[in-house]
């Protein structure tokens, strides 16, 4: 089941994430971070605006809209380099991508066999829960592909 290239590049990921864990510290500001960096600065909304070439007021929009989660990329982006910032983007998954990709795999195996299951424990011939997990990694060495892990409900 497991493409070897692409765990390692999941890994080579899992471990250049890791630098922005916990995410805690990386909570946007009330206000957001423009807002913040700017106040930080010392700098006027009319001397952000003049910067980025807008008017005082549409730099309070601009900074509502981080704020709210509403600002697009490249607009943040143009913020940050008016701020002298740069802009810092990722997506940060709440487990490891390999514990992502194994728990999906077990999960879909555990379906796939409990119907199997089933029918075994009504026959009384079901397996001690060693013999089951032994089963469910069997059956994702054998029978799954990492590419179809996402398809299936």
């Amino acid at each position: 089941m497991m493409n070897r290239n692409r765990q390692i590049a999941r890994q080579r990921l899992d471990e250049r994430l890791s630098a922005f864990k916990p995410e805690s510290r990386f909570a946007v500001p009330p206000k957001g971070w423009i807002r913040a960096i700017r106040d930080a600065l010392g700098m006027s909304a009319l001397q952000l605006g003049a910067r980025l070439g807008m008017k005082p007021q549409s730099v309070a929009d601009l900074e509502k809209s981080e704020a709210f989660g509403t600002i697009q990329l490249n607009t943040l982006r143009k913020a940050a380099e008016a701020l002298d910032c740069t802009l810092v983007y990722a997506l940060v998954p709440n487990s490891s991508l390999e514990d992502a990709v194994q728990t999906r795999a077990r999960e879909i195996a555990r379906k796939e066999l409990a119907r199997i299951g089933h029918s075994m424990d009504l026959e009384a011939q079901g397996l001690s829960k060693t013999e089951r997990e032994a089963q469910i990694d069997e059956y994702v060495r054998e029978h799954l592909r990492e590419r179809d892990l996402w398809e299936r409900l």
